[in-house]
């Protein structure tokens, strides 16, 4: 074991970035070369701010060369600032740049992965003078190929999810360890997060197709998601949970985020489209716009999920499904940022996709993750081929004169809170609206109840719902509470047809 370098003690940071440098300094200060460490924390812990202080301390302590290796431009210009300000000489190795010199002035390099990988393949950079490798988002598959390159050095890969998004090359045959920070349930706990407050809606999926990579391709979720009843959806949706609030909207395609734009400009509503097809100079007028505008909206594709940082964010709508959890968890993690007047954000989830990976803020094995990636996507596969809630033309038809064919229980559920009424009166109130809708599309009692019998796909995506507002129910509880609702809908049924078919007799009568 070689001996302890003493590292300077970082100043600003929070205690649990303080914890886990120092046990990073550790593991690096005595790790064999070629050493690689993969290293978790959520989005909004303060990944930047933690490998920057790890590059700044390893030039300082073992006076050997640090390069960081970032996939956005973005976080290229960040870093070099971050190290530029502790006093290490820096410099970004860019477009422009196209040689470095072994014997140069600087102490270390921020690059992006292509640029780099140029200027190795073209002999224009000597990896030999680089002591520490740190990969931000290290779960791109982009970095591995560069790897090879610096075999004498340690690596230390930092991400939020320890899970490649190559399903053929896991993170355990890039790195020997992992290292877990602070989790999100305890950041949210001490502050340093906001608190999510969830709204999840049932959504059938069937029609979505998966890609090569194991996601959900573009094609059939701009189908899906620009149908008119998901449009109506998403409306409905931010207009109960978010009105107001700056919000921001992820979609899975552009031909989809952009009809979102014109569905909220239609409605009155502040809003703008973004994606990366749009120049740089459009994409910052864009969030500037974001930033200074009130209540604004903002409908993007992909590009926001890493690099994006906007305190102000008061809700994040999942207008798509994912298979990817790193995904799941960039997309939310938008608008996690706590600020003294935000303690609080909202998350809307039109893609099931808590249903599918579990709610943000719940605790994760990232551990077993790393070591059985396999075992948990099949988990993922199995969530997301599961029968979704589904509301047909075919059922619809049935029911041609109804015109609210929906019930919010969620919505439901916090207006009984709020008027300190019990959970009960949801299911009550649910079934008084089914009820309506048999008898005022039947003509006769025995028709009622075959209405009745064909809203069970609706009774039971119903009962989930209610079972979600409650918390942890058991799977007996929920089964039972669908067939009490069934009983008592039909009893109801014939109770008040019973009463309206004697009312008419005695009017007759008279």
């Amino acid at each position: 074991m070689r001996s302890e370098v003493k590292a300077p003690k970082p100043s600003g940071l929070y205690p649990y970035q303080e914890r886990d440098l120092n046990i990073l300094f550790e593991k690096v200060t005595n790790a064999p070369k070629g050493n690689r460490i993969l290293y978790q924390l959520p989005t909004g812990g303060g990944k930047t701010v933690i490998f920057s202080e790890i590059a700044k301390w390893y030039v300082t302590c073992h006076h050997r060369k640090a390069i960081v290796l970032t996939h956005r431009v973005e976080l290229c210009d960040q870093t070099a600032a971050t190290l530029k300000k502790a006093g290490i000489k820096t410099r970004v190795i860019n477009s422009s740049v196209k040689q470095v010199r072994k014997k140069d002035n600087y102490d270390s390099y921020v690059a992006m992965v292509e640029t780099l990988r140029n200027r190795l393949k073209d002999g224009l950079f000597d990896p030999s003078q680089i002591g520490l490798v740190i990969i931000d988002e290290a779960h791109h598959n982009a970095f591995q190929k560069l790897l090879h390159k610096f075999p004498d050095a340690i690596v230390i890969g930092v991400t939020a999810t320890p899970l490649s998004s190559d399903a053929d090359l896991p993170m355990k045959k890039s790195y020997q360890e992992l290292v877990i920070g602070e989790s999100i349930g305890n950041l949210i706990s001490q502050g340093y997060l906001a608190r999510p407050v969830t709204w999840r809606y049932d959504v059938e999926l069937n029609s979505l197709k998966t890609g090569i990579y194991g996601d959900f391709t573009i094609s059939s979720s701009d189908e899906l998601y620009s149908s008119r009843a998901m449009l109506e959806l998403l409306l409905h949706a931010y207009e109960t949970h978010a009105k107001n609030k700056k919000t921001l909207i992820f979609n899975n395609g552009i031909f989809t985020s952009r009809n979102v734009c014109k569905l909220f400009e239609d409605a009155g509503y502040p809003v703008r489209h973004l994606d990366n097809r749009q120049t740089a100079a459009e994409r910052e007028d864009i969030l500037r716009w974001f930033k200074k505008t009130k209540g604004a909206i903002l409908t993007s594709v992909s590009i926001l999920t890493t690099g994006f940082d906007e305190p102000s964010i008061q809700a994040v709508i999942l207008n798509r499904a994912t298979t990817s959890l790193t995904l799941y968890h960039q997309m939310i993690g938008r608008g996690s940022r706590s600020l003294p007047k935000k303690k609080t954000f909202n998350i809307i989830d039109l893609g099931n996709n808590v249903e599918r990976f579990g709610e943000w803020q719940a605790p994760v094995d990232w551990q077993l993750i790393f070591d059985r990636p396999e075992a948990f996507m099949a988990y993922v596969h199995q969530q997301s081929t599961r029968e979704a809630h589904v509301i047909s033309a075919d059922l619809r038809s049935d029911f041609p004169n109804t015109l609210q064919f929906s019930f919010d229980v969620q919505e439901a559920w916090q207006q009984a809170l709020d008027a300190g009424l019990k959970p009960a009166t949801v299911i009550r109130d649910a079934i008084r609206q089914h009820v309506v809708m048999c008898i005022e599309n039947s003509d006769s009692i025995a028709h009622a109840m075959e209405l009745a019998d064909k809203l069970d796909q609706e009774i039971q995506w119903r009962v989930k719902q209610y079972g979600k507002c409650l918390g942890k129910v058991t799977k007996n509880y929920t089964e039972w509470l669908v067939s009490d609702y069934k009983s008592r809908l039909k009893t109801l049924i014939q109770k008040i047809m019973q009463r309206n078919m004697a009312r008419k007799s005695r009017r007759k009568a008279a």
